[in-house]
């Protein structure tokens, strides 16, 4: 893998000398980012997924039915497993290494590739293990096979020598690795028994065939140190005890199994259970081969696809017409679901995996679950009803408040017709409707000739918004920046705000690209995390993405978001005539509105950052909110301690 970087001796030369081949593993160690997402505890206990998904892709194929989780005092972490064990007789394209050594230092090297090892797997790009091995200091292998066990032991990456036979094993097959996370990369970060316990928790839930032990020498006094998971039941079990005493419409949830290659003809099969419930807000937990999909796609497209249609159809059935108005927004609230799909050769969005982009699971998934959906509601019709009331009730309230939306719309410029403040837009709903978050008047000025004014609203602030970490309530109410926005965006602080009264579908912070607009760009998402969190829950807060740079070259121009990328246009050139010029945009307030427009705000054309949390650990943001923008100043300096080694370039 070769890495085009700048000359690091800072010289004007360039040539090939300048260019930089990173072999091996070094990518991984140089961009952790690029595999694993980053360097931080969301990123270091990945690594134990990418680990755990191997053992279960061997459950799953059938050839394991047990596998062993052990974190150790030292934080280290073991998985084994009764597998097969990996090959470690020599690899046919390199007779030098075994196929273990291959594997475990080569990218995209691995038996998931071909489809004759593994149906479905959740290891796709043969990446996972040998991340680990060139993120981890130390990396222990040993496989048993035919009664025999082998040995091999790796340090960032690299082997320490040969796989070597250690002894006997005849009563033994499968497995071992254990591995410690390289402080070099993850620094302070350590393995959490709350975390771990969860994460293989649910793996035994998402396959009912395997059995997972877990144990931990880390005592946190509130997870077990041993425990044995293996649930028959499956998602059913899962959403059982997730629900606990919750009141629900129906006895028992729809849940089901399907295989595809008995119904359609294609390996891989898929696992759901839904609830519907008048005691919490609905949720929905999606996975496929094992790895949790928290963003969704296609498999959670196709799911919510065959509930909505059946629902309607059974409305048609017991002539209930008001079912027609229910949409997949009225599922998900107070929907308590659970999807798992096995397909082969999934394509995910990023090596994180994150949300499932094969199209043809939508269509399996569909087909799927539409017509074991239509027997139940037509085997229970007593729970049937409950639950099409229910639905026919929710689509009701959001019509009546989408009405009264519409109606408080109206006016509501004629409320907030202030010089410098809101610019409202046309629409009358707040469907596709966005509102830019803009610094000053001259930005906001370039602005309003960009914006599209039916749906792009503009608001522009005086100055940096207060600080709300820390500050009073009545310091909050009297905070004339803060009153611009709530109003504008017609809903309450903290416990009174409702998702419900928003005005707008996006809010989009968009500040200039420098140190001033960072911080007013954070001050802002604090303000938003702390008083209108349910706006970043749902999706609905982003960052713009506005260029430093424009090159030009005779009637070309390009625009670029950096100083890297803008030397890498330099020295590739824009393919036209003449000399190129480069022209930086000190602030938004610069930019001419064609410029703006273009590459900043035309839906078509611009980018976006959509401001999220983690789900797996929510708490661990509002800490980081706290360290980072709270009142005691010592909790920063130790911040940027802590991490200042992780930072490659400053823009000052």
């Amino acid at each position: 893998m070769a890495d085009d970087l700048l000359n690091p001796t800072g010289s004007g030369d360039y040539d090939a000398s300048s260019i930089e081949v990173l072999e091996g593993l070094e990518p991984v160690r140089k961009r952790p980012g690029m595999y694993i997402g980053g360097t931080d505890e969301r990123a270091l206990h990945h690594m134990v997924a990418e680990v755990l998904d191997n053992s279960m892709d061997e459950a799953v194929a059938g050839h394991a039915n047990r596998i062993e989780v052990e974190l150790h005092d030292d934080f280290s972490l073991t998985v084994r497993d009764n597998g097969r064990g990996i090959p470690i007789d020599p690899h046919p394209k390199f007779p030098d290494k075994s196929a273990l050594e291959v594997i475990l230092c080569t990218l995209h090297a691995g038996g998931k590739f071909s489809g004759k090892a593994y149906q479905t797997s959740g290891g796709l790009h043969g990446v996972g293990a040998s991340v680990v091995n060139a993120l981890s200091d130390s990396m222990v292998v040993q496989v048993a096979r035919n009664k025999e066990l082998y040995e091999q032991r790796f340090s960032r990456g690299l082997p320490l020598g040969p796989v070597e036979k250690i002894g006997q094993a005849p009563n033994r097959r499968g497995t071992t690795v254990t591995f410690h996370a390289d402080e070099e990369i993850f620094g302070k970060h350590r393995f959490k028994p709350a975390r771990l316990f969860a994460s293989i928790r649910s793996k035994a839930y998402l396959f009912s065939g395997v059995e997972i032990r877990w144990k931990s020498a880390i005592d946190d006094g509130e997870t077990p140190t041993e425990a044995t998971f293996h649930f028959p039941g499956g998602l059913a079990d899962y959403l059982k005890e997730t629900l606990g005493g919750a009141s629900t419409y129906s006895e028992k949830p729809f849940s089901g199994t399907v295989d595809f290659q008995e119904k359609f003809g294609t390996p891989g099969k898929v696992e759901w259970a839904i609830h519907w419930t008048p005691s919490r807000d609905g949720f929905l937990q999606s996975y496929c081969n094992t790895v949790p999909t928290p963003e969704g796609g296609t498999h959670v497209a196709g799911f919510w696809a065959a509930i909505l249609k059946g629902v309607k159809a059974y409305g048609e059935l017991v002539n209930n017409k008001k079912a027609q108005q229910i949409t997949r927004d009225d599922l998900i609230t107070g929907g308590c679901a659970l999807v798992s799909c096995f397909i082969r050769e999934p394509e995910f969005v990023g090596q994180t995996k994150d949300r499932l982009a094969t199209v043809e699971a939508q269509r399996l998934v569909e087909n799927a679950v539409r017509d074991h959906f239509d027997n139940w509601l037509a085997a229970d019709t007593k729970s049937a009803g409950a639950i099409l009331d229910f639905l026919v009730l929710r689509a009701e309230e959001r019509l009546r408040r989408r009405q009264e939306k519409e109606t408080a719309r109206k006016s509501a410029t004629k409320k907030l017709r202030l010089p410098g403040k809101l610019v409202d837009c046309s629409a009358t709903n707040r469907e596709g409707t966005e509102l830019f978050i803009v610094e000053g008047d001259s930005a906001g000025g370039s602005a309003k000739m960009a914006r599209d004014r039916k749906t792009q609203a503009l608001l522009p602030l005086r100055g940096k918004i207060l600080n709300v970490l820390g500050a009073a309530s009545s310091k909050l109410g009297s905070n004339a920046e803060i009153n611009d926005l709530t109003q504008a965006l017609g809903v309450g602080l903290g416990t009174r705000f409702n998702i419900d009264d928003l005005r707008y579908d996006k809010i989009i912070i968009m500040t200039d690209a420098d140190v001033d607009g960072a911080h007013i760009a954070a001050l802002l998402m604090t303000f938003f995390f702390s008083q209108m969190r349910p706006l970043i829950d749902n999706g609905h807060l982003y960052l713009a993405c506005p260029p430093l740079f424009r090159v030009t070259q005779g009637a070309r121009r390009v625009y670029c978001l950096d100083e890297a990328e803008k030397n890498r246009l330099l020295e590739t050139g824009l393919g036209g005539k003449g000399k190129m010029d480069v022209s930086r945009f000190k602030g938004l307030g610069e930019m001419d509105a064609k410029d703006l427009k273009e590459t900043t705000m035309d839906p078509a054309s611009r980018k976006l950052i959509r401001v999220t949390i983690d789900e797996d650990e929510p708490g661990e943001t509002g800490d980081l909110v706290e360290r980072l923008m709270g009142k005691k100043p010592e909790l920063r300096f130790q911040y940027i301690q802590e991490n200042a080694r992780f930072v490659e370039e400053l823009d000052v």
